[in-house]
């Protein structure tokens, strides 16, 4: 399912594994800049939410760059550059991670909390302990090509997530 807005496309990925949520207080990046929500999904490559997300980040280059995206989605993903949202695992030192592609989400403090989901679609409480590192989810996410003063990169921006 996607939605496509000037650039960004929505999608919403299921059956994926939560790493470091930070969902339901905002945090900084090693203690400075602007205080964001952020989440990593743990994506088994090949599964239905792998060819989403490959989808929506191909449709957000081709809609901001037309036919130069190629190489600029390309530049983005260079291993290192820090401007691509979504990597190899294998890449990553963490428990987990080694097999699967991972999606970094986040979202401004400024636009308020993603939304918190329960199975049955009731929103989560703080005091539910969910969602939790290593819990499978559903995510509503939204993929975007940057492009300003601080370079050109595909990004993922963090709207809902139900725990599942």
């Amino acid at each position: 399912m996607s939605d496509v807005k000037g650039s960004d496309t929505t999608i919403i990925i299921k059956n994926v594994r939560l790493a470091f949520p930070d969902v339901r207080e905002a945090v900084q990046f090693q203690g400075t800049g602007p205080f964001n929500y952020k989440a990593t999904f743990l994506v088994p490559p090949g599964s239905d939410a792998d060819k989403a997300i490959l989808a929506a980040i191909e449709k957000a280059g081709k809609n901001k760059w037309a036919e130069k995206a190629g190489p600029i989605v390309a530049q983005a993903k260079a291993s290192g550059s820090g401007k691509f949202c979504y990597v190899d695992g294998n890449t990553k030192a963490y428990d987990g991670f080694a097999g699967n592609m991972a999606l970094s989400a986040s979202r401004s403090q400024d636009d308020g909390a993603p939304k918190l989901l329960d199975r049955d679609l009731t929103d989560l409480p703080a005091s539910s302990g969910k969602p939790y590192g290593g819990c499978t989810v559903n995510a509503k996410v939204t993929i975007w090509a940057q492009d300003n003063q601080y370079g050109k990169a595909i990004r993922a921006t963090l709207v809902t997530i139900q725990f599942v």
